[in-house]
């Protein structure tokens, strides 16, 4: 193991092997020749810093078809439902009250996720041109 390996957040490195897993799974189910670009979508309570996702897959991708391959973080909004007067907001990470009656009984909507969203791929017939 590198040194760039050992300072890398566990966490994140950890997320990035198994995202780089699938990635390769999906690339290979293609017959694709390289990974250009993946892109997750990322919410602001997923526990995950996406600066650290993306060192952490530059380093993971060594030696694989997603080598050079770009990471794209795409952030998302948290959003509530609230159980008191049926409506959606967005709301932060710090305050998840309803935006329209202020009342604490809402349910999570969308905040907490980290999804791999897309996978661009170049095959072998676009590498020979």
């Amino acid at each position: 193991m590198s040194g760039l390996h050992r300072t890398q957040p566990v966490h994140e490195l950890s997320l990035c092997q198994d995202l780089l897993e699938q990635v390769i799974a999906i690339a290979r189910a293609h017959q694709a020749e390289k990974v250009v670009r993946v892109i997750v979508n990322i919410g602001p309570l997923a526990g995950v810093e996406p600066l650290l996702l993306e060192s952490a897959f530059s380093v993971s991708c060594e030696g694989t078809l997603a080598e050079g391959a770009e990471l794209v973080t795409a952030l998302q909004a948290i959003r509530v439902y609230c159980d008191v007067c049926g409506l959606e907001s967005e709301a932060t990470a710090s305050d998840l009250s309803c935006r329209h009656c202020g009342d604490f009984a809402t349910r999570l909507l969308s905040g907490d996720e980290l999804i791999l969203a897309r996978v661009e791929l170049e095959s072998v017939e676009e590498v020979r041109h």
